[in-house]
């Protein structure tokens, strides 16, 4: 595994940078919560293991801007801060996991191991995020900035396909095998008047449009 420590506490740090080492992962370590952030979005981690109470950036705010920006790395979170309501507050915020100081190594490794074991696994993620964009695939309800967006059933697919590829350049052949079940050119613009639909419904009234068109390649969706 490769595991992105972020914690104020340099002998903290030291020690875990040293004991996962030891356990036969590679560890990185940032120091304050900007420079946590700016590594967890540039590297490729299995985990990231977050102290709650940072400096410059604390830890939940730290993990709320990675999982808006659409960045779904396993999150654990390490606080003194151990009564219930902090650990809800934790969990609400993006964290997978939380883990209350003191702590042994062994229960922060195994922790971390199981995180890593079910991103591996390829668990289907049942909420995308981009930027302040939410749609949640069990109950079939999106949110933008809090308010809720009513969709027709191609229009949730075509949206949750894009958010799926998040960043990427989704192609019109993409869209058509994937949200049309075609396999196929129709050589009809449905696509194009359904993203035009659900441009309306997603970006109407916001500042900043997320659905974008590449010109001569296709659709994607990014804050």
């Amino acid at each position: 595994m490769r595991i992105l420590i972020v914690e104020d506490d340099r002998d903290a740090a030291s020690y875990l940078v040293k004991a996962f080492k030891e356990a036969g992962h590679v560890a990185d370590h940032a120091a304050d919560g900007e420079t946590g952030l700016a590594l967890a979005e540039g590297g490729p981690y299995d985990v990231l293991v977050v102290d709650r109470m940072l400096p410059k950036k604390d830890g939940l705010t730290l993990i709320g801007e990675l999982r808006r920006s659409g960045r779904e790395t396993p999150v654990l979170i390490l606080s003194a801060l151990g009564q219930v309501d902090d650990r809800v507050k934790g969990l609400r915020a993006g964290g997978d996991d939380y883990l209350p100081k003191p702590y042994s190594f062994s229960e922060l490794l195994a922790r971390v191991e199981v995180l890593s074991r079910r991103r591996a696994t390829g668990t289907p993620e049942t909420v995308y995020r981009v930027g302040d964009l939410e749609l949640d695939r069990l109950s079939h309800r999106v949110t933008r900035a809090g308010e809720e967006i009513v969709l027709q059933p191609r229009e949730f697919r075509l949206l949750e396909y894009l958010m799926k590829n998040a960043g990427q350049v989704v192609t019109r052949t993409m869209l058509l095998e994937h949200v049309w079940d075609y396999h196929f050119d129709p050589q009809t613009n449905v696509i194009d008047v359904h993203v035009s639909r659900l441009r309306s419904k997603i970006d109407k009234g916001f500042s900043k449009a997320l659905i974008q068109t590449i010109r001569g390649a296709g659709y994607t969706v990014r804050a």
